[in-house]
């Protein structure tokens, strides 16, 4: 295109933009009232952030010294000490643990008395009673053990006491000692009857600071002096926020033994009875239950659903001819309830058999088990369960040898004759489900009459059944299930299952189901399947009630509930080059300190910087320093105007400030006219609404967040098919020099290729600050480098850029692509979040500030004929392959800043003829 085409458009643009002629661009620009800048809010935040920022950095400054302290006053103490005693205390932190005894199998006789014992442990709790004593509680998994570290000429000195006494709670230390009697019972461990008289403790895993809620006193409980009942000093809300300290808790310990305990009983029972163990799918193509309380979850495009059970899958399974089987994993629950008995996801265990003659034959398997389970847990897991009752008060299971069931109508009956009645003063109905209220009223009436705390409900109603549950052959209304509570309140929910198809879609479509979505389901059916039964049964809902935990969230390792996983709060973000942050810069200037060196560039781009900001490591661009702040700008001095370039790079509480005074600067020192270009939305703000500059946007940042980025499988293939290898320099290493070679020459065939205008921004220089560059290149199998790609390490919010991805000549078809997908692969694996391919130009304008009616309109339309003449979104289109988003960025001048002479100044700025 000759440089005459850009006549019209060029002269329409100068026009609509504030100029009578063309002879009017040289009129001086209003840069605006640069004052507007000095904001008594600004200020007061800045200053916020600075003491904010001190207070971080001696925060962290008093931790690295009072870890110092403590080292050199390990040092100091083992260097007066005898070698003979120094060598029995201090931190060693080899990786290599010697093999040690077990503390719960040595003190759990106390006729171990005198015996020599050697154990790692945690430090679980510490006491000084003088300079000469210490006692030190250690904790292994589920034991609690007093060790006494005691003054003894020759052997233990005060400097080992003192030692001893100031470790840090958690860490773990390499006990050797020998086992005695104490004078008096210790009531605070779970070990009474023995303490550990210590002669060697040797610090090995170290923790640096403390937890936020202590082990120790998350487990702690003490007897309220009204009630004389055991109190909790942490809430549930306290040990679910603090999920790691509580686990560590002898109490979270036994708990989750006795969980173990259930699954391995439950396993144990059905593999006796001939069932096989399966693992079926989470990610469903329909609802199965309810269609209020299931996750949807995007599946490439598609709508999927967790599993609310394994019901269907189960079921399949039966029809497949497994015959019984049986699987333990997850269940998904998007029921907004924030009770204590509740969670949206807990473990099921579940089992499905068919059956010859009746249900009950699989009832009587899974009564069978349940009762196994209790008594395997009461035989093998007595110790764990005399722990958690110290904290967790309750009486032993009460269960009968045969078990009383009672249809739902008898329930309710039991129920109605004991008197109770709902909130409204009504009695229970035979055909409505049981509240909570009226579950634990009824298990008090069982309890009572029958002395048990295990009982069965049969023949539930089936408006409170599941679509696939077979109906009662009697009484319709009814359904050949079952629930099977404990303490008052269901634990397994279970039943016959309809197993003809045609009966099956009319009751699907009952239940407001459609069985189009269903076919894979429905297939097995018509396939033929014998009569099956099974049921669900809550693993956490079982260790809730048979332990008295209280809460539901107590008997799950990671629980979740409706208000897990809130939305993360933005945090400060912590920059990967702390010596280059602009606000402790500030602070140390303002404050005198000798010696201030400003940050680099290259390091700024890294804390701060997006896209554009790289293209300042070009030698064309100026970069200004901004002395109080340690900021930088970058811009091109072309024809009288300054091209400022993308954001500065500081923090963006500064950006006020840093603005206010290199506008001065370059009306002061350089008599620049600024355009500033390609900026953030703030950025934007600041220019157009405090110092009234003209905006708009034409070009956009082309962000991938790397977790949504697209496949581009065809193209991947076609380059595989051709024999090319993807290639990644390591990150520790040098590009070697004969690399570097091979892709130069490379590069100077690829740009010898090139033909017509060119727009960009900045040189293809890969080998510039390549300590914060990754380079990934593709050869063909003859060995050629056939494409070629340089990343860029941008700000933690922006992540990297992809500043070239260069297709060499004669390059296979679906290089450039799969070089690119790799390169997003790559950066997935270390965890960037996401990736820019920098400025694109958008087919459209969009107006920003101070621009508005007839001139924006016609601008707007001679945007579009240069953005057609020039195919500037050429390169947008080929990355929208990889799913990029635009995020606006803006250009903004002031008023009479821009005209003609501006526009040929930007166009002959980003033109290069190659």
């Amino acid at each position: 295109m000759s440089p005459g085409s850009f006549k019209k458009p060029l002269l329409a643009l100068n026009r609509i933009i504030g100029h009578q002629s063309a002879k009017n661009h040289m009129t001086k620009p209003k840069i605006g009232n640069i004052a507007a800048l000095d904001s008594e809010r600004e200020e007061k935040k800045l200053k916020k952030a600075l003491e904010q920022r001190v207070k971080q950095d001696e925060k962290e400054e008093e931790r690295r010294s009072f870890q110092q302290r403590r080292k050199e006053e390990e040092e100091r103490a083992l260097s007066t000490d005898p070698p003979e005693i120094a060598a029995r205390y201090g931190t060693k932190t080899s990786d290599v643990l010697v093999e040690t005894d077990s503390v719960q199998r040595l003190a759990a006789n106390p006729d171990n008395a005198g015996k020599q014992i050697e154990f790692i442990a945690r430090i679980h709790h510490t006491r000084s009673l003088s300079s000469k004593l210490a006692f030190i509680v250690f904790r292994e998994q589920i034991e609690t053990i007093q060790g006494v570290v005691a003054y003894k000429e020759g052997h233990i000195t005060e400097n080992f006491v003192r030692w001893a006494e100031h470790l840090m709670t958690e860490s773990h230390v390499h006990v050797k000692g020998t086992l005695q009697r104490p004078p008096e019972e210790v009531k605070g461990c779970s070990i009474h009857d023995l303490e550990v008289l210590v002669e060697s403790m040797h610090l090995v895993v170290p923790v640096k600071e403390h937890l936020p809620v202590d082990v120790f006193s998350i487990d702690h409980v003490e007897m309220d002096e009204e009630s004389h009942q055991l109190e909790s000093l942490a809430s549930t809300r306290v040990r679910v926020a603090n999920r790691l300290a509580y686990l560590r808790t002898p109490t979270a310990q036994s708990i989750f033994r006795i969980n173990s305990g259930i699954c391995s009983i439950f396993r144990s029972v059905l593999e006796g009875h001939g069932f096989i163990e399966i693992h079926t799918p989470k990610l469903m193509p329909a609802a199965t239950e309810s269609g209020a309380e299931v996750f949807k979850v995007n599946y490439f495009g598609r709508t999927a659903f967790l599993a609310q059970s394994p019901q269907l899958s189960k079921q399949l399974s039966i029809s497949a001819d497994f015959g019984r089987v049986f699987e333990i994993g997850p269940v998904f629950r998007a029921e907004d309830s924030n009770t204590h008995r509740h969670l949206t996801e807990y473990t099921g265990l579940d089992l499905e058999m068919a059956i010859n003659s009746d249900y009950h034959e699989a009832l009587n398997i899974i009564d069978d088990m349940m009762k196994s389970i209790f008594k395997g847990i009461y035989t093998r897991f007595r110790r764990e369960i005399e722990i958690i009752k110290t904290r967790f008060p309750h009486e032993d299971l009460v269960w009968l040898e045969k078990t009383p069931v009672f249809t739902f109508k008898e329930a309710i009956a039991l129920l109605n004759e004991s008197g109770w009645t709902d909130d409204h003063g009504k009695p229970a109905s035979e055909l409505e489900d049981l509240s909570t209220r009226a579950e634990i009223r009824l298990g008090e009436v069982i309890k009572k009459k029958y002395n048990t705390d295990y009982y069965i409900i049969d023949k539930f109603p089936a408006s409170v059944r599941p679509f696939y549950t077979h109906p009662d052959e009697e009484d319709p209304r009814f359904t050949n299930s079952f629930d099977i509570f404990l303490r008052g309140q269901e634990i397994t929910t279970g039943g016959q299952r309809i197993h003809k198809p045609d009966v099956l879609v009319e009751r699907m479509k009952k239940a407001g189901i459609e069985p189009f979505g269903m076919q894979e389901y429905l297939q097995g059916f018509e396939y033929g399947v014998l009569p099956h039964a099974g049921c669900g049964i809550g693993l956490e809902r079982i260790i809730f009630l048979m332990l008295n935990l209280g809460d539901i969230r107590n008997a799950s390792l990671f629980p979740r509930d409706p208000k897990s996983l809130p939305e993360q709060k933005a945090e400060v973000v912590r920059l990967p080059h702390p010596e280059a942050d602009t606000i402790r810069y500030a602070y140390d200037f303002e404050h005198g300190y000798p010696n201030l060196e400003m940050p680099t560039v290259e390091k700024l781009i890294a804390n701060y910087g997006d896209a554009t900001n790289t293209s300042w490591l070009d030698d064309r661009y100026h970069v200004w320093r901004h002395e109080p702040t340690g900021a930088a700008i970058g811009y091109a001095e072309e024809n009288g105007y300054a091209l400022v370039m993308g954001n500065p790079l500081c923090d963006p509480r500064q950006y006020n400030i840093v603005i206010r005074d290199f506008l001065k600067h370059m009306r002061k020192q350089k008599d620049l006219r600024p355009l500033w270009l390609l900026v953030s939305a703030e950025i934007e703000e600041i220019l157009g609404s405090k110092l009234g500059w003209r905006t708009l946007s034409c070009v956009a940042e082309e962000r991938v967040t790397i977790a949504d980025a697209k496949k581009v499988a065809k193209k991947e293939r076609q380059a595989e098919d051709a024999g090319v290898i993807i290639k990644e320099q390591p990150i520790d290493e040098p590009v070697p020099e004969e690399l570097r070679k091979r892709i130069d020459k490379r590069i100077e065939d690829w740009k010898a290729g090139r033909t017509g205008r060119q727009v960009h921004i900045t040189e293809v220089r890969p080998w510039v600050d390549m300590e914060h560059r990754r380079y990934l290149w593709a050869e063909t199998k003859e060995g050629e480098i056939a494409a070629f790609c340089v990343l860029h390490k941008l700000s933690p919010q922006n992540g990297y850029q992809i500043k070239f991805a260069l297709d060499f000549p004669d390059s296979p078809n679906g290089t450039i692509e799969a070089l690119i997908s790799a390169s997003i692969q790559m950066l997935a694996k270390a965890g960037i979040q996401h990736v820019t391919f920098g400025a694109g130009a958008l087919p459209e304008m969009v107006t920003g500030g101070n621009l508005d009616g007839i001139r924006a309109k016609i601008l707007s339309k001679t945007y579009r004929t240069v953005a057609q003449q020039l195919r500037l979104v050429q390169k947008s289109e080929f990355r929208e392959k990889f799913g990029t988003k635009n995020d606006l960025v803006y250009i903004c001048y002031p008023f009479m800043g821009l005209g003609v002479s501006g526009t040929r100044t930007l166009i002959k700025f980003f033109e290069d003829e190659m």
